[in-house]
C-alpha cells in the first residue's frame, strides 16, 4: 500500500474481527469506526507532508538524494523568496571554468552565474527518466561555435560521441572531473588538435598546427610556406618532390600497434650544398659553390649569371666582365697566377710613355676606364683636382677647345683662371677695386651669367637685406638697365632706402609720427612700425591693444575694414581715417531691440546683457534686473515663451521685453490651478 492510500473498508472489517473480541457487536462497531478515523487521519497527513517535502521524483542522475533526509543537499534550509539551489557546491568542474570564463556555460551565462540560475535550464524533480540537459534545438543541432570551438570543416559531420568520450580525455584533463563514466561527460577535452590527432611530426613542429594545416584536411597544408624557414627554396630548389630532402624515418618510440614511418623536417643539414650535392670539383676550390654557381642551372658558370669575380683579388669590371674566362685562364687553369698589376701588362701604351713621368707613374685609369678606352673621362669628376674645376657651362666645352690636339705634344696645362682671359667685362670696370677685384664668380655662376647669384646671401650683407616680398622682385626692376637693352652698367648703391622711396603713402599722411621714428642704425622705420615686408594686410607690428579700442572676443575674428570703412564705397583701406572709429557699440552694430532699452539708467550699453565673445545667449539675470524672478519650472522656459509681443519700427520686426503680464492667469488662462494665487 503506498503512503496516503486510504485502506479499503472490507479488508479493515476483517482486521478487526481478527483482533477483536466478540462479545458485544456494539463495542465491535465502536471500535471499528475509531480504528477507521484514526487510518483516515494518518493516511491526510502523509499526503500532506509529501506534497510539502518534494514536489516530485528526481532524476537518474540524481536519484541518490530521493528523501526528506537529502533536501538540504540541494536546498537552503527555511529560505524564502524563492527556491535556493547549490548546484555549484557539487559540480565544481563547471563551477571552476565559469571562474576562469571557459566552455559553453561561461559563454552563455557569464562568469557571475549562481546555482539558482542552474534551474533555468536543468528542471529536477520531472521523473526519474526525465532529461536534465535540454538541447536547443536538438543536441545534433546545436551551435557548437557557442563552447569556443566551432565546428569547421571536417569537423563539422562529426557526431557528438566522436570525441566527447573517455578515450580523448588525456589524463591532465580528467583532474576535476566528478562523473564516473567519463563517456557521458562533455568536459576534459582541449581545443589542442592534439588532444584527439595523433602528431603525424612527433614533437618537430611545435603544437600549433594550423600554422600548416586547415579543418578541410590534413592535406595539403596550405598553410606551410617554405620562405619562412631557414632555407628558402629558390631556382630548381623549388621544383624538388619534399621527399627528396624530406625522408621517411622510422618511429621507436610508440608502441607496435601505433608506430609507423613519419617526415623528418628538422635536424637536416643545410648550411652548404655538400650536405645533398657532390663535390664534382673534388676539393679543388676554397670557397662556396655559390661563388660560382646559383640554384637555377648548375651549368650556368659565368661572370653574369654566378661566380663573383670581385671576390678575387682582380674584379672584372666594364667591358673586363664580357672576356671569356680562357682568355686569361688559358686552357682552365685557374691556379696558375695571371699578371694584372697594370693595364700595360695586357695592352700596350697608346700615348707612348707621355704620362709615366706625372703623378700616378702612368696609370691609365687616371684618365681611362675598363668601360673603354673612349671617350676619356678626364673632364669634370677629375678635372676638379686641376689648378681650374670644371663646373656648370665649362663642362660641356669639348677637351680640345682648351687643349689643342697635338698628338703628344697637347697642351694640358694652363695657367689663366680669372673669366676675363676669355670673357668681355660687361660691367666696364665696375667692379675691379676692392672688394671685387674682378672676381665675376661673386656675383655669378658658371651655370649662366644670368641671373645673378647675388639675390639673398649677399644682399643681407649690404645695408638693405632683402626680406618678405623684396625677395621675389627681379634684381632688374629696382636695377635697372640702360634702355637700348644691352648689358650696360646700372646703379648698385642708393641712399634713400625708406618705403616711400618706391611706394606711395596709401594713409595720406595719418601716421606721421610712426613713421618719422628711426631705426638702430640711424634710418627711418616708415611702414614698418605697422607693416611687414611679407605682406602690405598683414599688420604684424600692429598691435590693438594699444589704442582706445583693444579688441576682445569676437572682435578679433572681425576684418579690419568692417570697422575701418573706406569713404565713398571704396574697397580698400587706402583713405581710410583709422581715428575716427567709434567705441561705442552703436557705432558699428544695428539695435536689434528697436530702442526699448535706451532710457534704462542702469543700462549702459550691450555690455549689461551681452559680452564681446558672442552676442546669444544674453547674459541676462532676470532675478535682479526684473520685478519677476523665475523660479521653478519657469527657470526652464525659454524668453520666447513668455516675451511674445512684438511690434515694427524701423521695418524690422521687433520683441519687446516690456510690458509683460505678471499674473500667472495672463499665461496660463484660467486654469482652476491658478485661480487661488491670483
Amino acid at each position: 500500500m503506498w503512503p496516503g492510500e486510504v485502506p479499503r473498508l472490507p479488508a479493515i472489517k476483517q482486521n478487526m474481527h481478527c483482533g477483536l473480541s466478540m462479545r458485544s457487536n456494539r463495542a465491535a462497531r465502536f471500535a471499528f469506526l475509531a480504528l477507521t478515523a484514526f487510518l483516515l487521519a494518518i493516511g491526510w497527513c502523509t499526503v500532506s507532508a509529501l506534497a510539502q517535502v518534494s514536489p516530485g521524483p528526481l532524476a537518474r542522475a540524481h536519484e541518490s538524494l530521493n528523501g526528506v533526509l537529502n533536501c538540504t543537499k540541494c536546498h537552503d534550509l527555511g529560505a524564502r523568496g524563492g527556491v535556493q539551489l547549490k548546484c555549484l557546491d557539487c559540480h565544481t568542474e563547471i563551477r571552476d571554468r565559469l571562474v576562469q570564463k571557459l566552455g559553453m556555460h561561461a559563454v552563455w551565462v557569464g562568469s557571475t552565474v549562481t546555482s539558482k540560475d542552474c534551474a533555468k535550464c536543468h528542471s529536477d524533480h520531472n521523473g526519474v527518466d526525465f532529461p536534465l540537459v535540454h538541447w536547443q534545438p536538438s543536441r545534433e543541432a546545436m551551435d557548437h561555435r557557442q563552447t569556443g570551438f566551432p565546428l569547421t570543416g571536417k569537423h563539422a559531420p562529426l557526431r557528438c560521441e566522436e570525441c566527447h568520450n573517455a578515450q580523448e580525455i588525456l589524463p591532465a584533463g580528467r583532474t576535476g572531473i566528478q562523473v564516473k563514466d567519463l563517456n557521458h561527460t562533455y568536459l576534459g577535452l582541449t581545443s589542442a588538435c592534439a588532444s584527439c590527432h595523433q602528431d603525424e611530426h612527433r614533437g618537430q613542429l611545435g603544437t600549433d598546427c594550423e600554422r600548416c594545416h586547415t579543418a578541410e584536411g590534413w592535406k595539403p597544408a596550405s598553410g606551410f610556406n617554405h620562405a619562412t624557414t631557414k632555407y628558402p627554396l629558390t631556382g630548381a630548389h623549388a621544383t624538388v618532390a619534399c621527399a627528396k630532402c624530406h625522408p621517411s624515418v622510422a618511429d621507436v618510440k610508440l608502441s607496435v600497434a601505433d608506430a609507423k614511418p613519419y617526415v623528418k623536417y628538422t635536424g637536416l643539414s643545410f648550411a652548404t650544398c655538400t650536405g645533398c650535392h657532390a663535390d664534382p670539383h673534388k676539393g679543388a676550390f676554397k670557397g662556396t659553390c655559390e661563388s660560382c654557381h646559383n640554384t637555377s642551372n648548375w651549368k650556368q658558370v659565368a661572370q653574369l649569371e654566378g661566380f663573383d669575380h670581385s671576390k678575387t683579388a682582380y674584379p672584372l669590371l666594364g667591358k673586363h666582365s664580357s672576356v671569356a674566362c680562357t682568355e686569361c685562364h688559358n686552357k682552365g687553369d685557374f691556379k696558375t697566377q695571371v699578371a694584372y698589376a697594370t693595364c700595360s701588362d695586357c695592352h700596350a701604351d697608346y700615348h707612348t710613355g707621355q704620362f709615366l713621368t706625372r703623378a700616378g707613374g702612368g696609370d691609365c685609369a687616371v684618365c681611362h676606364t675598363v668601360n673603354g678606352f673612349k671617350p676619356s673621362t678626364f673632364g669634370v669628376l677629375e678635372h676638379a683636382a686641376s689648378m681650374y674645376p670644371l663646373e656648370g657651362r665649362h663642362a660641356e666645352v669639348k677637351c680640345e677647345q682648351c687643349h689643342v690636339s697635338k698628338g703628344k705634344d697637347t697642351l694640358f696645362k694652363i695657367t689663366q683662371t680669372q673669366c676675363i682671359a676669355c670673357h668681355e667685362d660687361v660691367h666696364r670696370g665696375q667692379f675691379v677695386a676692392e672688394p671685387y677685384q674682378n672676381r665675376c664668380e661673386q656675383c655669378h655662376t658658371v651655370e649662366e651669367f644670368r641671373p645673378a647669384h647675388f639675390a639673398l646671401a649677399r644682399h643681407r650683407e649690404t645695408r638693405f637685406p632683402l626680406t618678405g616680398a623684396h625677395i621675389a622682385v627681379p634684381c632688374a626692376q629696382c636695377h635697372q638697365e640702360q634702355p637700348s637693352g644691352s648689358i650696360t652698367p646700372v646703379q648698385y648703391r642708393f641712399d634713400d632706402r625708406s618705403c616711400t622711396a618706391c611706394h606711395n603713402d596709401p594713409h595720406s599722411g595719418q601716421f606721421r609720427e610712426q613713421m618719422a621714428a628711426r631705426r638702430v642704425d640711424g634710418a627711418a622705420a616708415g611702414c614698418e612700425a605697422c607693416h611687414t615686408t611679407v605682406q602690405w594686410k598683414e599688420l604684424r607690428g600692429f598691435d590693438h591693444a594699444k589704442t582706445r579700442f583693444p579688441l576682445l572676443g569676437a572682435h578679433r575674428g572681425v576684418a579690419c575694414i568692417d570697422c575701418h570703412r573706406p569713404p565713398a564705397l571704396e574697397t580698400t583701406l587706402e583713405h581710410v581715417d583709422y581715428r575716427a572709429a567709434s567705441k561705442q557699440c552703436s557705432g558699428c552694430h544695428n539695435d536689434p531691440h528697436g530702442g526699448q532699452f535706451d532710457s534704462r539708467r542702469d543700462v549702459a550699453d550691450c555690455s549689461s546683457c551681452h559680452n564681446v565673445n558672442r552676442w546669444k545667449p544674453a547674459d541676462f539675470d532676470h532675478n535682479t534686473r526684473t520685478t519677476f524672478s523665475l523660479q521653478g519650472a519657469h527657470q526652464n522656459v525659454s524668453c520666447e515663451g513668455c516675451h511674445k509681443l512684438t511690434r515694427i519700427v524701423a521695418g524690422q520686426n521687433v520683441l519687446f521685453y516690456k510690458p509683460t503680464p505678471a499674473k500667472c492667469t495672463d499665461c496660463h488662462g484660467n486654469d482652476e490651478r491658478f485661480q487661488q494665487r491670483n
